[in-house]
């Protein structure tokens, strides 16, 4: 599976999952770390096809207990691994640009990190504890996960001006490579992002419906 969807791998940590599984089929490896394959597949799939469509009985079907932790996962890996990586190259390149296209980047990807950054906050301080809550029987606010679904906001505006500036815009002798490299690292960083997002809308607002419609 890895071999033909290479960007399924950084999923594999957020899962505890560790490399060198041997010919150990996905079953194996899930079992042995705890892992519920079905939950595992279902991911997998939204990463390897985004008009990919969950039925509700899958969602109903599939022990959910390790979908929090892994969404919790996938903001510790955006916020300690991708973003420190980028910023270490881009830095590079706002140094050599000069103020003119250096102050744009640096303000375009700041607003960008900190959206992120905020939405991440936002699941963690007030979704997260409140899907908690529903999954131990315990009375709940008046929040609902309607009100998160309405909070998805469009970054992408954001992220289409910092590429205009890396690949249109700035002149071609500024560290041409790096620039090509590092507007991969972007589009990567992206595209992962918009499947976290599609887990979000797919798997975690329909398993938390269910929850809520249980409760009443």
């Amino acid at each position: 599976m890895i071999a033909v969807n290479p960007k399924l791998l950084p999923l594999l940590p957020r899962f505890g999952i560790q490399l060198g599984f041997g010919d150990h089929s996905i079953g194996e490896v899930c079992r042995a770390n705890g892992v519920d394959t079905r939950l595992f597949l279902l991911i997998c799939n939204i990463y390897t096809n985004d008009e990919a469509m969950v039925h509700p009985k899958d969602i109903e079907a599939i022990d959910m207990d390790g979908l929090l932790p892994y969404l919790l996962a996938s903001h510790r890996y955006y916020l300690d691994e991708r973003f420190p990586h980028i910023e270490e190259h881009l830095e590079h390149i706002i140094n050599a640009a000069g103020p003119k296209y250096g102050n744009m980047l640096n303000h375009f990807y700041n607003e960008y990190q900190q959206e992120v950054k905020k939405h991440f906050k936002y699941e963690e301080e007030e979704v997260f504890p409140y899907i908690e809550s529903l999954r131990k029987g315990q009375s709940t606010n008046n929040f609902s996960i309607s009100q998160f679904r309405v909070n998805h906001s469009n970054i992408e505006d954001t992220l289409e001006d910092m590429m205009n500036i890396l690949v249109k815009y700035l002149p071609g002798d500024i560290l041409p490579k790096e620039r090509i490299e590092i507007s991969t690292d972007i589009i990567e960083l992206s595209a992962d992002l918009i499947s976290h997002s599609l887990i979000e809308d797919q798997i975690l607002i329909p398993y938390v419906e269910t929850l809520e419609n249980a409760k009443q």
